[in-house]
């Protein structure tokens, strides 16, 4: 496997948010300059999920300012760009809770979570 220095990662667990409505939103921001996700998010219509979405990114910036030794917001905009590279979403924990129902029944309600890993990169402005 091929050990990419400009490449780092942040992942953000047990989120309360189906995986389902959580990708979603993750399709907006996938293979985006990481400002412009960071404005997608700010008016996206999904205000919590999106509260996540950008605590995730804003630590992708942190993670790559302590890898790289510099800033990236005093870097000179017209090198590179750093992006999403990769996103994904997969399904966390489901806490099982029951819910009454006619004739003494419980049927079943699923409370799902997501577990959300990010990757940040850096390319070459065209």
């Amino acid at each position: 496997m091929k050990h990419e220095t400009n490449l780092v990662s942040a992942s953000l667990n047990g989120v309360r948010s189906s995986p389902r409505k959580m990708r979603l939103v993750v399709n907006l921001i996938r293979n985006k300059e990481i400002y412009k996700a960071l404005d997608i998010l700010e008016y996206s219509s999904k205000k919590r999920i999106s509260l996540c979405l950008k605590k995730l990114l804003m630590s992708l910036l942190d993670n790559w300012e302590k890898k790289n030794n510099d800033p990236y917001f005093k870097k000179n905009d017209e090198e590179y760009s750093l992006y999403v590279k990769k996103i994904q979403v997969n399904q966390g924990k489901t806490l099982k809770r029951l819910r009454p129902v006619p004739q003494g029944r419980g049927h079943r309600i699923r409370k799902r979570s997501s577990n959300i890993i990010a990757f940040l990169s850096k390319r070459k402005k065209n």
